[in-house]
């Protein structure tokens, strides 16, 4: 049966909204990530008879997580009763892994980490795994980011990042890693890949990778409340300070990156005077504590780049060498081929187009972009200012068939229908 529309848009807002939530309360129950998801699926799926029948319920996350948890209590029961009544399953040759596993849980330091989400984002990020596996496994599982924008994310095909997870998956699953919340001293070691998760997730929701909006307020909002919340967990890590600081300058310009009918607007074409100026104020505060304290991290450069733009009276007036330096910096604890490629537009305004069209052919040459739209959009816009339109056609061209943002592909639609204008 069909479910009726308003009950399937209930729960797909619900999916959409408090799908980590459930997963996170269920996998406190399960204790494996794989029957926590299968037991979520199964209730979002009875949601769409159940919600039709008796009604939508005014808390759905919460009929959610009751339905799910209790999938996940029969499956460990299940599970219990097997291993009682087949023995010899697990004590010829049996593991310390196996015997581990089979012991109750110990118990959790509720206090070190209060949030749900943020609990699973650390359970995932375990050192088992690498770190890309971590990332990549938590933003699917925790944070409801498609396989597909997540393969965009890491600069690969979908096929090969699907492939991936699936192996992260099994190693957990073959590794019988207790999914248990690491005590609090052991949270710095897994701070990196929370970190790369919550900036992706922000990246994510601050350019969607696909759909008609170039922004998904959900994820957005996600990240920035994630990160607000690790600042109260770590305050003394200044990662973590540099980390808010990025996603506060990001976010501060988010009412302002398109017009009235959802058109993107360049950094040059936003209104500043619209920009959220506490928000902006907050950041440099956290970026001038962070710096103070010795040579700054990744995230720190990266929210010090934020704010230099951001502080800015005007494009043109941007303080665009001390942007320079700061790539630089950024280039030396973080070798990004992304950061190269950014560094580019500030050294067009520095040094000029030609110089910057130079590095960006010297990163074409290195392949490692190849998926990347963003590499031929900057490309384009250099060949522009040169006064070489055909060439720009082209490279526009290139950036549309790499892109699936209808924003984007507007706006580069646009940019490619009047090659001759900078």
């Amino acid at each position: 049966m069909t479910p009726a529309p308003d009950v399937a848009t209930a729960v797909a807002d619900a999916h959409r909204r408090e799908w980590a939530l459930v997963l996170a309360a269920t996998a406190r129950v399960a204790r494996d990530l794989d029957v926590a998801e299968e037991c979520v699926q199964e209730a979002y799926a009875a949601a769409l008879a159940g919600w039709a029948r008796d009604g939508i319920p005014d808390n759905p996350a919460a009929w959610l997580t009751t339905a799910a948890r209790r999938r996940a209590m029969d499956a460990v029961r299940r599970e219990r009763t097997l291993r009682s009544k087949l023995p010899l399953l697990v004590v010829p040759g049996a593991t310390e892994d196996d015997r581990a596993a089979d012991r109750p849980a110990a118990v959790e330091p509720e206090g070190v980490v209060p949030d749900e989400r943020l609990r699973l984002i650390f359970l995932c990020c375990h050192p088992a795994l690498t770190q890309e596996a971590q990332i990549a496994l938590t933003l699917r599982l925790v944070c409801g980011v498609t396989t597909a924008d997540i393969a965009r994310a890491f600069l690969v095909a979908e096929p090969t990042m699907a492939a991936r997870m699936t192996r992260a998956k099994k190693k957990i699953s073959a590794a019988r890693v207790p999914f248990r919340l690491p005590p609090a001293a052991e949270l710095p070691d897994r701070l990196r890949a929370v970190l790369g998760v919550i900036h992706l997730l922000c990246t994510a929701g601050h350019t969607a990778p696909s759909g008609a909006s170039l922004v998904r307020t959900d994820l957005a909002d996600q990240a920035l409340r994630l990160a607000r919340m690790l600042r109260e967990l770590m305050p003394d890590e200044r990662e973590v300070r540099g980390l808010l600081a990025l996603l506060l300058v990001t976010d501060a310009r988010r009412a302002t990156r398109v017009d009235a009918d959802g058109r993107l607007l360049r950094l040059e074409d936003q209104d500043r005077s619209r920009w959220d100026r506490p928000a902006l104020a907050e950041a440099h505060g956290l970026i001038v504590d962070g710096l103070r304290g010795g040579r700054p991290g990744r995230y720190l450069l990266q929210a010090a780049i934020a704010s230099l733009h951001a502080g800015a009276p005007s494009h043109d007036r941007t303080d665009w060498p001390q942007i320079v330096a700061l790539y630089d910096a950024l280039l030396v604890v973080w070798p990004s081929p992304v950061v190269a490629l950014n560094r580019t537009v500030a050294v067009s305004m520095v040094s000029g187009p030609e110089r910057a069209l130079e590095e960006v052919a010297e990163l074409e040459k290195d392949g490692r972009l190849a998926r990347y739209q963003y590499l031929p959009a900057i490309k384009a816009d250099l060949l522009q200012r040169l006064g070489r339109p055909e060439e720009a056609s082209i490279a526009y061209r290139q950036a549309l068939e790499l892109t699936d943002n209808e924003a984007e592909r507007a706006f580069l639609t646009g940019r490619l229908a009047r090659p001759h204008q900078a």
